[in-house]
């Protein structure tokens, strides 16, 4: 049985997997799938701080790494729209805690949670959609403690 998708399908699934994988990136220290889903000449502005080029921004999973424990990035609903044949418009809603370690003995582990919409450029590049720009906005923040098992 063939499933004829449209131009909106097509961007719709490949949005949605970009997001899977660059919270994978992230999450698991994996910077070159990042590559996958970022274009070469990409730039993102993170709450003020603008990160510009595929060098630079492989460079993420690992600063993440350095910063906190463990993060785990929850990707919610999605909206992409089509404005032509290689270009479109996305917003991916996020949840993304970051666990820090106690503040001192007898202090729980923390987690920095941050509610975050991505505002997506993507672009069409050798058949396959990339995020060109994105602009996270940060919605509020929440920090709560937490049991922290460690990470695997």
């Amino acid at each position: 049985m063939s499933i004829g998708l449209t131009a909106q399908d097509y961007v719709e699934l490949a949005y949605r997997r970009n997001a899977s994988l660059y919270a994978r990136a992230v999450d698991a220290n994996e910077p070159a799938l990042l590559g996958q889903v970022m274009a070469a000449d990409a730039v993102i502005d993170s709450v003020g701080v603008i990160i510009e080029g595929t060098e630079a921004i492989l460079k993420i999973p690992g600063m993440l790494r350095d910063m906190f424990l463990a993060t785990e990035h929850l990707v919610h609903n999605q909206t992409v729209e089509l404005l032509s044949e290689t270009t479109a418009k996305g917003e991916t809603y996020c949840t993304a805690s970051h666990i820090q370690p106690p503040a001192g003995e007898g202090h729980p582990h923390t987690a920095l949670v941050w509610a975050i919409r991505y505002q997506d450029d993507l672009r069409l590049i050798d058949g396959a959609w990339k995020i060109a720009r994105r602009v996270l906005v940060l919605d509020w923040t929440e920090t709560r403690p937490v049991e922290f098992s460690g990470r695997q």
